[in-house]
């Protein structure tokens, strides 16, 4: 009957296994973590099946080590992959693996020659391996972060489940090799039972990335914990050895069924070990936190970069998640009239901010600003000891059953936001280290906040600097265009029945037209600045244009030869003579006209435009003539000759000046020369 039972229990398991195998195959292997697990549902399979046909055969032995060993693999894959992992623990699987290494060596023996020495030997390996593997399935799923639990939870409970039930096994194996012969019938079975956990887990193996985040103090206890185990075992052993078999078996079986119940309700009850992290940290530690790992942790989440950073609300709300654990939370400001907005959310399933006017907000800010209190809702809602009764909590807050710790974000004592976070699984009141861990972690956060709002308010201003430089200049034009359409009203008086008039003054209406419109379009919002495009071209029509525009408000004279060529902006270049000949036209009498010379000189052009007015003094041409804003006209804005040298600068050239006071001003401006397209070369050829 033990036979029977032997084998189908172990072919159950290898059918399940097998099956696992074949349904993954089709899934591919993509990634280390992928083969490993492919690999351990075919080692589990084979040994399954050879504990079967064999259960104490040598071939057996090596396949439950091999399958081990893959195991374990799986568990340092995922700890090499993970962020924040500890250095130590290496060590931890080093000796684990050596341990698996030396039951190759006593399989082998047991093959050549099987001795009750070697036996016990192999026993006593089997404890250690399964021990130490539980700790290392403890240590990674102990310290993985809260949000990355549920991605292994499943994968974690079926290998803690299969060496809970092999630590059993061989240790009362090792007491009473007797009393053991049962549960090494039934491994088959137990193992198959952890082929449907391992299914699940397979589903989302692609998100087996985890973040680690505790320290590894919790290792040590877990060890210590199964050598208690180990000595407790050992002392009932002995002492009940003389006793009969009976109570032996009872008690094994009892002990069993206590830590399979107890793995089963904490690996995966989220409150269950909650409230046994609670409890160790109080009663096993000095300090609740690793405050080195938890600021570290906590600047590296709040200061997160890169295309696939959170925004800087969702990290705020992250960091304080991870240090007290909470699934979520929602990140509250303080708009201009003092009332909540909604910030950021992360993984928040509760309330918005509602039922408050601005006045009562704006109290409620003043007041966490002044006591800079942590806000404990259960407290409030309890009435219990911590509530702050200097701050009158929000109703949408108290009644809100998710909500469970506010967070004031104190900057230079004033309150740049508040954090409200989830309440976990396990609900528990915060002491002396949580308030001083998270009020530090608030002002740092605070001020990462504060400084993200000035860059804000920074880039405001920056955009109203932009558009108040911008309609400077666009108002220093419609100065020009109001003072050339003012002197071409006064010249109509006397010269319209002159038909070369006529014509010039249609040729200004229709340039001040087409600049106005231009004007207002550079007022628009969504105006961006206009790109340079810089080419060879012609200068005579850019000069004659920009001369048309003004010759029937002012008496204009070209000179020279304008059938030149520069790689100039036309609109540019035009703007920028059009400033220095509207500025000559104001500087000169009405009964002396303005001079424009073209010339050139080795390898630039030369534009002079000359006027007989008043002049200007060496002084202020070196220091004043150029900086905006600085005139010596009495409604001048002091913006056209600092736009023009702008202008020419970002085309390659200069301007320079010669003045002197009651000899007039000579503006000449030096643009590099261009050599005429080759096929207008031939055509004047």
């Amino acid at each position: 009957m033990s036979a029977l039972i032997s084998f189908w229990s172990h072919a159950l398991g290898a059918t399940m296994f097998a099956s696992l195998l074949v349904w993954r195959l089709f899934a591919g292997a993509r990634q280390p973590g992928h083969r490993l697990l492919l690999g351990g549902f075919a080692l589990t399979a084979c040994w399954s099946w050879l504990a079967a046909i064999g259960p104490n055969s040598g071939l057996a032995h090596y396949a439950e080590t091999a399958r081990n060993l893959v195991w374990v693999g799986l568990l340092y894959s995922l700890y090499t992959s993970s962020e924040g992992r500890q250095q130590g623990v290496r060590l931890v699987y080093g000796a684990v693996s050596a341990v698996l290494g030396m039951e190759f060596v006593t399989s082998t023996l047991l093959i050549v020659g099987p001795s009750a020495a070697v036996e016990q030997t192999a026993r006593i390996l089997g404890i250690t391996a399964a021990a130490g593997s539980l700790v290392l399935v403890h240590n990674l799923y102990g310290q993985a972060a809260p949000s990355s639990r549920p991605n292994i939870r499943f994968a974690m409970l079926a290998l803690a489940l299969s060496w809970v039930y092999d630590l059993n096994y061989y240790t009362i194996a090792y007491i009473d090799p007797a009393s053991a012969t049962g549960l090494g019938d039934w491994r088959g079975l137990a193992v198959a039972l952890t082929g449907p956990l391992f299914a699940l887990a397979a589903r989302h193996e692609d998100d087996w990335r985890i973040r680690l985040s505790r320290a590894a103090t919790f290792q040590s206890l877990s060890l210590l914990a199964i050598c208690a185990y180990f000595a407790v075992m050992a002392v009932l052993a002995t002492a009940l050895r003389g006793t009969g078999g009976d109570w032996l078996r009872s008690l094994s079986a009892g002990l069993l069924a206590v830590m399979v119940v107890g793995a089963m309700v904490l690996v995966p009850s989220p409150r269950a070990r909650s409230w046994a992290k609670v409890k160790i940290a109080k009663h096993f530690f000095e300090h609740r936190y690793d405050y080195r790992t938890e600021w570290l942790r906590f600047t590296d989440t709040l200061g997160a970069s890169g295309a696939d950073a959170r925004p800087l609300g969702e990290r705020v709300i992250k960091a304080f998640a991870d240090v007290l654990d909470a699934p979520g939370g929602l990140l509250l400001e303080r708009d201009s009239s003092g009332a909540f907005v909604t910030g950021a959310e992360w993984n928040w399933h509760g309330r918005g901010p509602a039922g408050l006017d601005a006045a009562s907000a704006d109290a409620f800010w003043d007041e966490i600003s002044s006591s800079g209190r942590i806000l404990e809702l259960d407290a409030a809602r309890g009435g219990w000891g911590g509530a702050p009764e200097t701050v009158a909590i929000p109703a949408w807050m108290v009644d809100d059953p998710d909500a469970w710790i506010g967070v004031p974000l104190i900057h230079k004592e004033r309150a740049v936001g508040l954090v409200l976070l989830a309440a976990p699984e396990y609900r528990r009141p915060l002491d002396w280290e949580d308030f001083d861990l998270i009020r530090t972690a608030g002002r740092q956060a605070a001020s990462s906040l504060a400084e993200a709002q000035g860059q804000r308010a920074l880039s405001n201003a920056q955009r109203f600097e932009e558009f108040n430089r911008r309609f400077a200049f666009i108002l220093h034009d419609i100065k020009n265009l109001v003072s050339q359409l003012s002197l071409l009203t006064r010249n109509a008086e006397r010269h319209a029945d002159n038909a070369d008039f006529r014509a010039d003054m249609i040729a200004t209406l229709k340039s001040s037209t087409e600049k106005m419109t231009d004007l207002l379009a550079r007022l628009s919002p969504q105006a961006t600045a206009r790109s340079q495009k810089l080419h060879p071209q012609p200068l005579r029509d850019i000069v004659t244009a920009a001369i048309a525009g003004r010759r029937a408000i002012h008496e204009i004279k070209l000179l020279g030869d304008c059938g030149e060529w520069v790689a100039v902006d036309a609109p540019a270049l035009d703007q920028a003579i059009g400033h220095l000949l509207q500025n000559a036209i104001d500087a000169s009498p009405r009964n002396e006209p303005v001079t424009v010379r073209v010339g050139r000189s080795a390898e630039e052009v030369r534009i002079l435009i000359s006027d007989k007015g008043s002049g200007m003094d060496a002084d202020f041409v070196r220091s004043r003539l150029f900086q905006p804003f600085v005139s010596t006209k009495e409604s001048g804005f002091g913006i056209g000759a600092f736009e023009a040298r702008s202008l020419i600068a970002s085309m390659g050239g200069r301007i320079s000046v010669e003045s002197r006071p009651g000899q007039g001003t000579t503006f000449t401006i030096h643009l590099p020369a261009a050599e005429s397209p080759p096929e207008l070369q031939r055509k004047i050829a």
